[in-house]
């Protein structure tokens, strides 16, 4: 009976489902998350009968087949990467990118990961490090004698160094883009990696073209729409309990079958 197989795949693709859905609400309140949906794909199909195949001797076709279809796989868990809202913070390390970019992070191992979680802070030797202490790159430093730090829209860094008259220029932020951000693997930590998918990374200075400018102050809240993962989760709960009932009612089929003497 093939419904207790379809069934059974209706309900581990509501369970992923459930699962991604999950994952947003626990990261409603993640700086600079991104969303994620799931999708799926029907799976092949039995053909019992052909469309178009002959139907007599005198040339007459099928105008319509018999497919059974076997259930539903997942395709994709897509990152949906609208801009989120922006949360003023008044801390002067905090920085918020408004439109497209990515900072880069020097990871330990030498390779470079991508974040849009700005809460920046600053290393024993006055770089600029995320929270988990990983150098922003282009890597900038700031003097210890530092009275404020100025980040403007164009990612230029600027330092009020006591005893001096004026700010002075002590590096530039840089963003990177990608031609499918989607294809970015989460790596945890408010990171994301490069893959074949994403295509290569372009670097620019914030505001230039195609490139998003900076907000110093402000945090990316997360993008998840709390009303609308509520409204996915009741649907996905349904959707579960109907293939449940789909093979409580072929085990009671079969039943019948059984019991025929």
């Amino acid at each position: 009976m093939r419904s207790l197989a379809i069934a059974a795949t209706g309900m581990l693709a509501q369970q992923l489902n459930v699962e991604v859905i999950s994952n947003n609400i626990a990261n409603l309140n993640t700086t600079a998350f991104k969303s994620q949906r799931a999708e799926f794909q029907d799976l092949l199909y039995q053909t019992e009968r052909a469309a178009g195949a002959n139907s007599s001797d005198s040339g007459t076709v099928v105008p319509v087949g018999v497919q059974i279809g076997t259930g539903v796989k997942a395709a994709a868990v897509y990152r949906l990467t609208t801009q989120g809202n922006l949360n003023n913070t008044n801390n002067p390390l905090d920085v918020a990118i408004q439109g497209r970019g990515y900072f880069q992070v020097l990871m330990p191992d030498g390779t470079t990961s991508y974040t849009r979680a700005g809460s920046m802070q600053l290393s024993p030797t006055g770089q600029l490090v995320t929270a988990d202490g990983y150098t922003v790159q282009p890597s900038i430093t700031i003097p210890a004698n530092t009275t404020s730090i100025t980040i403007n829209a164009n990612g230029q860094v600027l330092a009020q160094v006591a005893g001096q008259n004026g700010q002075t220029t002590v590096g530039q932020l840089e963003l990177a883009t990608f031609p499918n951000e989607a294809g970015l693997t989460q790596q945890g930590n408010n990171l994301l990696a490069e893959t074949a998918a994403s295509g290569t990374a372009t670097t620019g200075n914030p505001g230039s073209t195609s490139f998003g400018t900076l907000q110093q102050g402000f945090l990316e809240t997360s993008n998840v729409n709390i009303v609308s993962e509520i409204s996915n989760l009741i649907t996905a709960q349904r959707a579960y309990e109907m293939n449940s009932k789909v093979i409580q009612t072929s085990d009671q089929m079969m039943s019948t079958l059984n019991q025929i003497q």
